[in-house]
């Protein structure tokens, strides 16, 4: 019998991401490069915050930022929408990062569910709530955007160091992984095919963290500490005078 063909259908979309996952383009390094030494120059301490890293990021690739409560999709370019996230390491070398930790959000049991949560009850129950919390939040975004990141940047104490990976962002199949309590009365899941740790969730402010494995082609950037901008000097450059300052008092 000959085998069965499959009909075509005009409404399937297969539209792309304005570049393959993990390939930033040529100039990308430089302009985050130059992105940092600014920030270096003008705060004048190495303090690079989440919502700094968003707008830097869009900057990078032409994107728009749009700070969002999700925070799944701040960062917009056509149909591809990233979740921007920075995570510090003392590791020496970068090229030698394996994994870093990621806090995803609040997923609260007891407002989503209604459920009251402590260690006697079922770790499996619980994890299968905390997952559901997250993939609803996936599902919500993927409605509006045809693809969805997260991008990482992974930062030195001094800001020397950066590197920077992406993932594409996905649901959790809760059949995939088995949770437990550990001593610290925090939930734990761990991938069933490899027994390896994946997720903590803290009870006590609903913490939701996933450990996610770095890529082996991250780009790690090593950046020059420039010299602090004189504040006497960006003012009288800037023609600052009492006058920009206006006093009022009820």
């Amino acid at each position: 019998m000959a085998k069965k063909k499959r009909p075509k259908l005009r409404t399937v979309s297969k539209t792309k991401a304005p570049y393959p996952l993990n390939q930033f383009g040529s100039d990308f390094p430089y302009t985050l490069g130059q992105e940092i030494v600014y920030l270096l120059a003008s705060k004048g301490r190495p303090d690079l915050a989440g919502n700094e890293w968003e707008q830097i990021f869009a900057n990078c690739i032409g994107a728009e930022w749009k700070p969002s409560n999700v925070g799944l999709d701040d960062v917009i370019l056509g149909n591809t929408a990233w979740g921007a996230k920075t995570v510090k390491s003392t590791v020496k070398d970068f090229q030698n990062l394996k994994k870093v930790r990621l806090i995803s959000g609040r997923n609260s049991i007891v407002y989503s569910f209604g459920e009251k949560v402590d260690t006697s009850a079922d770790p499996n129950k619980v994890g299968s709530f905390v997952l559901d919390i997250w993939n609803e939040r996936v599902s919500s975004v993927r409605e509006k955007y045809k693809h969805l990141r997260t991008v990482v940047l992974v930062k030195s104490n001094d800001l020397k160091q950066v590197a920077v990976f992406e993932f594409d962002t996905i649901r959790y199949d809760t059949e995939l992984y088995e949770f437990s309590w550990n001593k610290n009365e925090n939930l734990e899941g761990f991938a069933k095919a490899t027994g390896k740790k994946v997720f903590t969730w803290q009870p006590h402010g609903s913490q939701f963290t996933v450990l996610e494995e770095v890529p082996q082609n991250t780009l790690v950037l090593n950046i020059k500490a420039p010299e602090p901008l004189d504040k006497e000097q960006v003012l009288e450059a800037i023609g600052f005078d009492k006058s920009w300052v206006t006093i009022k008092r009820k």
